[in-house]
């Protein structure tokens, strides 16, 4: 059990009056339950058990949780049950009402205590031990067969020589100063553990009394300590104690019998007294005990604080999806893999929005969804798999056509033998891919994106991602550091000129102060004269000569000014450059984060959205306006673990993500423009049915296909 401030930690009790099917809170790592959630002790011992207050019992680790604790016990339980049970004897027999050395009442630290049992337990040596002993003027591995005990207290063993390859060569009778151990069956680490695990208390060291009975030791105290110490209540107390508590009776019987002669008034006075002390005393430790809160915690234990700042309310996300709610992961998996790497595919790229109407259509043979499925089939070909030598087996044709794509698509099938997909294949081949469940048609293309992943040229294309990045992260930090370096240096020439300045000033001035004294009155009379000259050409130019050089300086600022701002362009720029070049190496996508309920967010640049993933990935929605991510960026509560992250997330990429939202928005509102001048058209003269935005991925065209 954990220890809190080195004291075993009373968990609570169990209710005993529940009834069947009540909803409870249960903490998983104790098993406490408590009947609600803000008004129990829940939350309470949450964020007790959160905090870094606890230690481990076994190991004395500090600095943990209550649950690490717990799992530090766990492990360092399971070493001490690799300790050798031969040994357990003699280390507990050593261990018990230890001190240090014959200087009793002295503590026995734990360190002193294992080097005792070390050095006691070198020349201790087991049946079936392995070590190395003197054998023909050298030193060979060996293993102990069988300890022979003979007279006058000496010990000899009977050894079996062993090979490198650990393999019998002999036998022999040997002597234990023959024996070389170059470390013991157990590290100190788990004997010190087995000693705190075995002991209840360290002045002495004393065992359990239940572990001490199973191994025969005497739970008696010695002679040499019974004069020192007894038994209180289980433990081994000194006799110091002893007399303290025997003055505290007679001072208690004391008290008692002073207050015989006090009126019952003034006796009553003093208990009420009392009992507000005592009273206000509790309330201290209550109030001692209540630690504040180290934010961020988490997100489920936040509570409403009067620092909080005013939340907005969190907007509800559209779902007007044409495909399934449950699909809606493969479709955005899909879709971003295709966009990302289009070049390696040889796919020129299509939005969202035609791809989602392109999977929900009825033709068999729309030229988005044939390309695509083309351009998978052309990969795994190029790429001499298992794939490639199933078209050869069939000897079909190299080239893919739109009249030939689907026999190529259910030799996949057949390929990949996945029961919900080969039941695709005989309406495929009637012609009718187009009448397949969008579920079908998603798994079709999930299955070839896991096909193509494992193939060596895109494995090829990815390396040379990851190798690029890591270039360009290296430039970018290379000059980051070197722009830090530049600044430092500026800062530093600034400082040593403004010194300099000062110095000079100083200068001029005391030596301004010297001719003043050394030429006395005597040139007062000239100085008045220049002044007058002075004043005469001023009032005659209407300029002050001492202005001439701080107009030269005004000057020159802004052209400095305007230098140093072009030059932070410049660098920003570069910078921009950088990042935008380290996007395009995609590897994978990564949400932004979570909010308190765990619904995970992504953002496609792509598309200009930001969509909400349920915890259990079967509801869906999105955001598309900023007003939208407004409101929600001002609904996280940055207490919490997640939405901390999350929110610094949007803050990194905010300006991007209101650029591609307020891009799709002006999108949107011309689409719908052209929708209404297309109904608004006279019947006379109709336009073609793709003229309308709602059906523009009949018009896709692939523009980076192979010839």
């Amino acid at each position: 059990m954990p220890l809190l401030k080195r004291k075993p930690y009373v968990l609570s009790e169990l209710p005993t009056d529940l009834k069947p099917r009540q909803h409870v809170y249960q903490i998983r790592f104790t098993g406490e339950i408590f009947r609600d959630y803000e008004t129990s002790e829940y939350l309470t011992k949450i964020n007790l058990y959160r905090q870094r207050v606890w230690t481990c019992k076994v190991t004395a680790k500090t600095n943990l949780t209550y649950e690490e604790a717990l799992i530090s016990e766990l492990n360092a339980t399971e070493k001490i049950q690799q300790f050798p049970n031969e040994l357990v004897p003699l280390v507990l027999q050593t261990v018990q009402f230890s001190l240090s050395g014959s200087v009793f009442g002295c503590m026995l630290t734990l360190k002193d205590l294992v080097n005792t049992i070390t050095e006691k337990l070198q020349y201790h040596l087991l049946e079936g031990e392995e070590l190395y002993g003197k054998r023909d003027d050298g030193v060979c591995l060996c293993q102990i067969m069988k300890v022979l005990a003979e007279g006058d207290n000496r010990t000899r063993y009977e050894v079996a020589w062993l090979d490198k390859d650990k393999k019998g060569i002999g036998t022999a009778v040997v002597n234990v100063e023959d024996l070389i151990r170059k470390r013991l069956p157990f590290t100190r680490e788990v004997l010190k553990s087995f000693i705190r695990e075995s002991t209840n208390q360290n002045v002495p060291w004393v065992l359990h009394d239940k572990l001490a009975q199973e191994h025969g030791i005497s739970t008696y105290p010695p002679e040499e300590l019974r004069s020192k110490y007894f038994f209180k209540d289980g433990y081994l107390v000194t006799n110091k104690k002893k007399r303290k508590i025997e003055d505290d009776k007679q001072n208690i019987m004391e008290t008692r019998n002073g207050q015989v002669g006090k009126s019952k008034k003034k006796v009553e006075r003093e208990k009420s007294e009392g009992s507000v002390m005592e009273n206000n005393a509790e309330k201290e430790d209550f109030e001692l005990k209540e630690e504040p809160i180290n934010y961020p915690i988490d997100d489920l234990l936040v509570r409403p604080g009067p620092d909080d700042p005013v939340f907005t309310d969190r907007p509800s996300p559209s779902r007007d999806f044409t495909v399934p709610m449950d699909c809606i992961g493969d479709l955005l998996m899909v879709w971003d893999f295709v966009s990302s790497f289009g070049r390696l595919l040889h796919l020129y790229s299509f939005s969202l929005q035609d791809f989602e109407n392109a999977i929900c259509h009825k033709d068999s043979n729309l030229i988005i969804i044939v390309e695509t499925y083309s351009a998978f089939l052309r990969l795994l070909i190029k790429d001499d798999g298992q794939y490639f030598t199933v078209i050869e087996e069939k000897k079909r044709k190299p080239k893919i056509t739109i009249i030939t794509w689907t026999e190529y698509l259910c030799d996949f099938l057949e390929m990949i033998e996945i029961p919900e997909l080969s039941s695709c294949i005989p309406t495929i081949k009637r012609g009718h891919y187009g009448l397949l469940e969008t579920q079908a048609k998603l798994g079709i293309f999930r299955e070839l994106i896991t096909q193509v992943i494992a193939t060596d040229l895109f494995r090829k294309k990815l390396d040379g991602y990851i190798e690029e990045r890591q270039t360009l992260a290296a430039t970018k930090r290379g000059e980051a550091i070197e722009e830090g370096r530049k600044k430092r240096e500026e800062k530093e020439r600034l400082k040593a000129e403004s010194a300099v300045l000062q110095e000079t000033n100083g200068l001029g001035l005391e030596n301004a102060n010297t001719s003043d004294d050394a030429l006395g009155n005597s040139n007062g009379k000239n100085i008045s004269k220049k002044q007058k000259v002075d004043a005469k050409v001023q009032s005659e130019s209407g300029k002050d000569p001492c202005e001439k050089e701080p107009n030269k300086m005004t000057l020159q600022q802004p052209r400095a000014d305007k230098k140093e701002a072009s030059e932070q362009k410049n660098v920003e720029q570069r910078r921009e450059y950088l990042q935008r070049e380290i996007d395009k190496r995609f590897i994978r996508k990564e949400p932004l984060g979570k909010d308190r309920d765990y619904n995970r967010y992504w953002f496609f640049r792509r598309d200009g959205r930001i969509f909400v993933e349920s915890p259990d990935s079967k509801q869906w929605g999105y955001y598309s306006t900023k007003e939208e991510l407004d409101a929600f960026k001002g609904s996280l509560n940055r207490k919490g673990v997640r939405e901390r992250a999350l929110q610094k997330q949007l803050d990194k990429s905010y300006d991007k993500m209101c650029m591609e939202l307020q891009k799709r928005s002006k999108d949107v509102a011309q689409k719908i423009a052209m929708e209404e001048a297309v109904l608004r058209r006279s019947t006379r003269v109709r336009a073609p049915p793709r003229d309308n935005p709602a059906v523009a991925f009949l018009k896709y065209v692939n523009k980076w296909k192979e010839d």
